[in-house]
């Protein structure tokens, strides 16, 4: 079979056509990042995902046998914000992501998450279950005084019905937070799987209580990619030891097949503060793994 050299292939995800809205699934960079309450960068996050996914053209899953690549899929390029304005850009962020089928969005900070499920649930008509992995809770009402920071992402999306909490679960979570926020995110009726759950727990028993939180109904996917330890993803904004490796993320969305994700983001990549591209690499390959849910094995 005829390929590109990896180094040869197309700037776009996986090379995927360019600019059709139309297309059942559809990737855009988010380069939003005035949110963001540590070290800035993740702007540069979409092109940098996008370079590095060019390993993943030179042959299909190795264990399901997937190509993504054979999916109909398009890369609509970034999507446009306003210079300095949080609400605006999510606004605009809202109405880009409006009419698409099946939107696969490369951060950006992790408050693009809340326009995404703003247009997401508008054409569902209803709330979506959510597989949220992360090292930081995001349930902050007021993030260092900015009710649209990165860390209030949650919150938000929770008290406007975005999402069916009792159909939240969050995976990696290890980060320092408030007491109360613990409190109001588990009132709320969200399962919180910290990083050390995970560590000493089985994968398998990781992703049967996901998927029973989760349910039958439509879900989303949103990946920070701080979920994943430093060792294995220095180049974020808001590192915290003690995280998932690679293997343990990739086998937990594996276990997801079957599940109804109807969107999904990966977020948090910062490449100026990457090493040889192994952060990149690792958001490239989730979103890789997360079209392969959908592709076929024959």
């Amino acid at each position: 079979m005829s390929m590109p050299i990896t180094f040869a292939a197309p700037h776009s995800f996986l090379g995927a056509r360019a600019q059709d809205r139309g297309a059942a699934f559809c990737i855009a960079g988010v380069p939003l990042d005035i949110g963001t309450t540590n070290r800035a960068g993740a702007r540069d996050g979409p092109r940098a995902i996008r370079a590095a996914a060019r390993m993943l053209t030179d042959g299909r899953h190795p264990v399901s046998g997937a190509d993504p690549a054979a999916l109909d899929l398009s890369d609509l390029g970034e999507f446009d914000i306003a210079l300095g304005d949080i609400v605006k850009s999510l606004a605009m962020i809202e109405e880009q992501a409006t009419g698409l089928s099946h939107l696969l969005a490369l951060g950006g900070e992790h408050g693009i998450t809340l326009a995404l499920l703003r247009a997401l649930t508008k054409r569902l008509g209803a709330p979506v279950g959510l597989l949220h992995i992360d090292a930081h809770l995001d349930t902050s009402k007021d993030n260092f005084g900015q009710a649209f920071a990165h860390g209030a992402v949650f919150w938000h999306a929770i008290t406007e019905g975005l999402v069916d909490p009792r159909r939240m679960v969050q995976i990696g979570i290890r980060a320092p937070a408030w007491p109360e926020m613990f409190e109001w995110t588990r009132g709320k009726g969200v399962t919180i799987l910290s990083a050390q759950d995970v560590h000493q727990s089985s994968i398998a028993s990781v992703i049967a209580e996901a998927r029973a939180v989760l349910g039958a109904g439509p879900c989303y996917l949103s990946f920070d990619i701080d979920g994943l330890d430093p060792a294995f993803a220095p180049g974020t904004g808001t590192p915290e030891i003690g995280g998932l490796a690679s293997w343990q993320a990739q086998a937990i969305l594996r276990g997801m097949a079957g599940v109804d994700f109807c969107g999904a983001d990966i977020v948090e990549v910062a490449p100026a503060h990457d090493v040889a591209e192994i952060t990149a690499l690792a958001a490239a390959t989730i979103a890789w793994e997360y079209l392969c849910l959908f592709a076929s094995g024959k």
